[in-house]
C-alpha cells in the first residue's frame, strides 16, 4: 500500500522530518522530500529499520551527515508506538520499537532543530519600527561576556560566531617553486619540455615562482581543571581554523599529551569535539605543563614545526611543581617555532599578577602574552596572528615581567 493512500499520513511525517534535518544543517530541499516518499513507496517497508535506512540512503549526502541523522530520526520518531502506527497502515504487523541508543555528539542542535519557534502575530493597522540596535547590542554583549558565565544557548551562539570568524592573509613565501608566466626564475626542465615538443628548432623560456602559505598552525592546548570551561570552546575555535586553513596540528595535555588533530579534522564539530574528548583520559585532571612540552618537543617538535610555524600555548600556567624544566622546555619550544602567543584564561582579571611559578617560568620565552575569555579575545588573535610580532601592547610579556 502505498502513501498517498493511507491518508497521507506518512508523508506529512516525512516533510516535517526533512524540515527538521534541514533547520540542524543537512541540506535536505523539496527534491529530496519527493524522493523519500517515493522511496518508501518502492520499498514496501514493514519495520522501523526499513524506514530508517530508506530516509539514510535520500537524505544523507556525505559520511559526516549521519552523525546528525542518526539522533534525529530517533528523537522525531521516538514517541512509542508513533513508527508502528504509521507503519501499520501499510503493512498489517509492525515489530516492537528497538531500545533507546546513547545520545550522539549532534543531539543538542537536533533539539534546538525542533524546538518550535513563536511566530509573530500578525496586527493589520499595527506599524512597528525595526531597529537593529538591539542586535547589535546583544552581539556586542556577547562578543565581551565571559566564556565561564555563558548559558547555553548563548555558547550555542557563540559557537556560529566562532565559525564565522575570518582569518587574515597572512601567506608568506616558502621555497618550493611553482610554475608562473611572469616568474622571475628560469625553470630550465620546463624550458627544455617546450622546445622539445616544437622539434627543438626555438626555445621558449619557461618561467617559475616561488609559492606563498600561510605558516602552519600548532596549538597545545590545556585541558586540565582549571580551564576546561574555556578550552572547549577554544578547540571549537581550532576546528573553525582547520576548515578554513586546513594546517593546524591541535594537541591537548593536562597529565600526558594527546595529539588531537585527526578527530579535528571531522567537518561536523559536534562528531569532531567528542572523538577528541573520547581519545582524552585526563580532561579535567591536574597540570603537567613540563612533562607536556617535554614530550611535544621530544616527539613531535620536528614534525610540525616547519615552514614558519606559529605555536599557540593555551594554559593557565598554573603547574603542579615548577622546577627549571618547565623554563628549559619553554626556551627549547620557542627556539623551535617562529613565533610563540601563550593564550591565558586568567589575563581576564583586572588585577592580574604573575605571581605563581608557572607564570613566571613561562613569561621570559614567549612573544606574547595573550587572554582568552571572550569572543572579542578571539577576534583581537585573528587579527594579531596576521600581523608582525608584537603589534598590541597588551600582548607584551615583558610588562608582565617588569610587574612581577
Amino acid at each position: 500500500m502505498s502513501a498517498g493512500e493511507t491518508g497521507g499520513h506518512l508523508a506529512d511525517n516525512i516533510l516535517l522530518f526533512a524540515r527538521v534535518l534541514r533547520a540542524a544543517g543537512l541540506p535536505v530541499g523539496p527534491g529530496a522530500v519527493i524522493d523519500a516518499v517515493a522511496a518508501v513507496e518502492v520499498a514496501g517497508i514493514a519495520r522501523r529499520d526499513d524506514l530508517y535506512w530508506t530516509l539514510h540512503s535520500v537524505f544523507v549526502t556525505r559520511h559526516e551527515q549521519s552523525a546528525v541523522f542518526e539522533p534525529a530520526f530517533r528523537l522525531f520518531w521516538r514517541r512509542r508506538g508513533f513508527v508502528e502506527k504509521l507503519l501499520a497502515e501499510m503493512s498489517p504487523v509492525a515489530p516492537p520499537e528497538r531500545s533507546r541508543e546513547t545520545p550522539k555528539p549532534a543531539e543538542s542542535r537536533v533539539l534546538e532543530a525542533m524546538r518550535p519557534r513563536a511566530e509573530p502575530r500578525s496586527q493589520e493597522g499595527v506599524e512597528r519600527e525595526v531597529s537593529a540596535r538591539l542586535t547589535t547590542s546583544d552581539r556586542d554583549v556577547l562578543k565581551t561576556r565571559d566564556f565561564a558565565q555563558m548559558s547555553a544557548a548563548e555558547i550555542a551562539r557563540a559557537r556560529r560566531l566562532i565559525d564565522g570568524l575570518v582569518l587574515p592573509d597572512d601567506a608568506r613565501p616558502i621555497r618550493r617553486l611553482a610554475s608562473d608566466p611572469r616568474g622571475e626564475r628560469v625553470d630550465l626542465r620546463g624550458s627544455l619540455r617546450r622546445s622539445l615538443r616544437g622539434g627543438g628548432a626555438a626555445i621558449e623560456l619557461a618561467r617559475r615562482s616561488r609559492l606563498s602559505r600561510p605558516p602552519p598552525l600548532v596549538a597545545l592546548v590545556d585541558i586540565s581543571g582549571s580551564v576546561a570551561e574555556y578550552s572547549r570552546l577554544f578547540l571549537h575555535f581550532l576546528h573553525a581554523l582547520a576548515e578554513r586553513r586546513r594546517r593546524v596540528q591541535s594537541f591537548v595535555f593536562a597529565t600526558r599529551l594527546t595529539n588531537v588533530t585527526r578527530d579535528l579534522a571531522h567537518r561536523d564539530p559536534d562528531d569532531a569535539l567528542a572523538r577528541a574528548s573520547s581519545r582524552v583520559n585526563d580532561w579535567e585532571g591536574g597540570t603537567r605543563i613540563a612533562s607536556a612540552l617535554h614530550e611535544f618537543n621530544r616527539t613531535w617538535s620536528r614534525r610540525v614545526l616547519g615552514q614558519g610555524a606559529v605555536v599557540l600555548l593555551f594554559t593557565d600556567g598554573l603547574e603542579r611543581e615548577v622546577g627549571e624544566d618547565l623554563a628549559f622546555e619553554a626556551d627549547r619550544l620557542r627556539r623551535s617555532c617562529r613565533r610563540l602567543v601563550w593564550l591565558n584564561p586568567l589575563l581576564r582579571f583586572g588585577g592580574f599578577e604573575a605571581r605563581a611559578g608557572g607564570i613566571r617560568a613561562l613569561l621570559p620565552h614567549v612573544d606574547e602574552f595573550r587572554p582568552i575569555h571572550s569572543l572579542a579575545s578571539m577576534e583581537d588573535l585573528v587579527r594579531a596572528l596576521g600581523g608582525p610580532a608584537g603589534t598590541a601592547a597588551a600582548a607584551d610579556p615583558r610588562r608582565w615581567m617588569r610587574a612581577a
